[in-house]
């Protein structure tokens, strides 16, 4: 167990100790990368979800109108490809898509080409919404971040993304 680049401890390294004194033969170094990421998400989770409630929303719901936000003009996709995308159940998707709806920021509408289908939609006040919205989280991200220099930043988003990589291919998720 190390003091990484003259830091001080932190509770994870407190953790850690403690582990160490009563398992020693145990590697606890795991916990160094998967407890701090666990600890800064529950961390600065409030933030982020204090900055969609100032604007109405939900996380869930504003997964939905940045999901069609990001999807480019017309900003629309089936109800299948949302819920595939947000990795939700198809329930849990018509229960937002229902607050969303009654809020104006989204329609529901046939597919021209299927009459069957149906596309979701954002309306410009829904557009105007998760690009309010989404400004307002980018900004409070990128102060809780500033403790990181830029290079630094880059080199920890290409370590967390090898490692999320390795947990698709893999499937060595949380089994």
């Amino acid at each position: 167990m190390s003091d990484d680049a003259g830091q001080g401890s932190d509770h994870i390294d407190r953790l850690r100790g403690q582990w160490q004194r009563e398992l020693p033969e145990l590697d606890t170094s795991p916990m160094a990368v998967l407890g701090r990421a666990r600890r800064i998400t529950l961390r600065v989770r409030p933030g982020i979800e204090a900055v969609f409630a100032r604007h109405g929303l939900d996380t869930g719901e504003f997964d939905v109108i940045s999901t069609l936000r990001r999807a480019g003009a017309p900003w629309r996709l089936t109800p299948t490809e949302l819920y595939r995308t947000l990795m939700i159940s198809s329930g849990g998707l018509t229960a937002r898509l229902n607050r969303l709806e009654a809020a104006g920021l989204i329609r529901r509408r046939e597919a021209e080409e299927d009459k069957r289908s149906l596309l979701v939609e954002l309306t410009e006040a829904g557009r105007a919404k998760a690009e309010t919205t989404f400004r307002e989280d980018m900004a409070l991200e990128k102060r809780i971040l500033a403790g990181l220099s830029a290079h630094e930043q880059e080199d920890l988003a290409a370590l967390l993304r090898k490692l999320a990589l390795s947990l698709e291919d893999d499937g060595a998720g949380a089994s």
